[in-house]
């Protein structure tokens, strides 16, 4: 592992120790361990299938581990309200996820009702989202098949952020974009990371986005964590798998 995940254990906001995920004789990911801290930005790149989105869904307890542990926030993701722990964590899809009888309003203020923010308040963060995001007023109060792909998405990142969570977990939330929305979306959200300063653990296969958006890239390999580089690292990794990845980039030119 490289010497940029070496990050003081006091100073991770998400951290795996040992982590082993199984279904049956299957094992989805095999004693797997790295720390995020706080304000960084990790990509899980990988092939399908390689454990990238059960690592995901492990930090907000959708999955537990079968050994190890999980930690969030200095506590283990087993110790508590697993609903809490959803809600105190931002989450995008690919597709946006969307409520499709929900409005645009309904679907961003969505968790801060939940937690029972009184009715101003949710419309007037509802107000600020939708400006930051770059999401016309109008579109207020439509559905989601009344948007665009990217309006989607934008509408799905801004539900995400409702609650003002310190975490942001995203699991290919640009792949299902046509690739001109697709790069849109990649510039507009590597800007908004550097204002907000979320913590943010993304899932993607693609080694442009990866390099792109994540501060650091953990690779993925049939279940094992290869390992954790910056990007510039990963660019001149010497590493096998690093340099399959990396193979058709040699003479192109990448946002490093």
């Amino acid at each position: 592992m490289s010497s940029s995940d070496r990050s003081s254990k006091s100073a991770a906001v998400i951290e795996f120790r040992e982590v082993t995920y199984e279904v049956g004789n299957q094992q989805l990911l095999a004693d797997v361990s790295f720390s995020v801290a706080a304000g960084d930005t990790l990509v899980l790149l990988g092939r399908s299938g390689a454990g990238k989105t059960t690592a995901l869904k492990l930090i907000n307890r959708l999955l537990t581990p079968t050994r190890g542990e999980v930690i969030v926030n200095g506590r283990s993701t087993t110790s508590g309200d697993p609903i809490q722990l959803r809600r105190s964590i931002g989450w995008v899809i690919q597709e946006s996820g969307l409520f499709p009888h929900y409005s645009v309003e309904k679907n961003i203020g969505l968790v801060p009702q939940l937690e029972h923010w009184p009715a101003q308040r949710v419309r007037t963060r509802v107000t600020e989202l939708m400006q930051l995001l770059g999401l016309d007023a109008t579109l207020r109060t439509r559905y989601p098949h009344q948007l665009s792909g990217g309006q989607r998405q934008r509408v799905g990142v801004g539900r995400a952020l409702a609650a003002d969570p310190h975490i942001l977990l995203m699991d290919e939330p640009f792949g299902a974009l046509d690739p001109i929305t697709r790069a849109e979306l990649q510039k507009e959200f590597a800007s908004l990371q550097q204002r907000l300063r979320k913590t943010v653990v993304m899932v993607t296969h693609d080694v442009r986005e990866a390099l792109l958006l994540g501060a650091r890239i953990a690779l993925f390999e049939a279940g094992r964590l290869v390992g954790v580089f910056s990007r510039e690292e990963f660019a001149r990794s010497q590493d096998a798998h690093v340099r399959e990845y990396m193979a058709p980039f040699r003479d192109a030119a990448l946002p490093i």
